[in-house]
């Protein structure tokens, strides 16, 4: 699957975003090695800590169902639906995907419809924890 794809699907993904309480909606579309797309949207809770990522729930999804080797992970998100660039994981989900991705792991933050950085799991995660 092409990067502009996996983006789409992310963006696809934000629609079925439940957060009532941010008003954030986040989509993830993560590709594991054997070509599968598993997506994802953050699911919040009014007592915040049972709230779930995107990213998480798409890789816990991934997982379930007995994946274990991925390649990259398309994320888009924003206020209202509308797209903001800055919609980076966030430190657990970085770490969710330390535990079961390599350093050289993609991550392809949407800007726009057409539009992603990318950057690798130890450039947003460059000291991992690590037992």
């Amino acid at each position: 699957m092409n990067d502009k794809t996996l983006c789409m699907s992310a963006i696809n993904a934000m629609s079925f975003s439940y957060s009532p309480y941010s008003e954030c909606k986040v989509g993830a579309a993560l590709l594991s090695s054997s070509g599968k797309v598993y997506t994802g949207c953050n699911i919040e809770n009014a007592s915040f800590s049972p709230t779930v990522c995107a990213e998480r729930t798409a890789f816990f999804k991934a997982i379930s169902e007995g994946e274990r080797d991925f390649v990259k992970i398309a994320v888009a998100g924003g206020k209202n639906g509308i797209i903001d660039p800055g919609f980076t994981p966030c430190g657990v989900c970085r770490q969710v995907m330390a535990e079961f991705c390599r350093p050289d792991f993609r991550i392809l933050i949407v800007n726009a419809e057409n539009s992603f950085d990318e950057f690798s799991l130890a450039q947003l995660l460059p000291e991992a924890f690590k037992i």
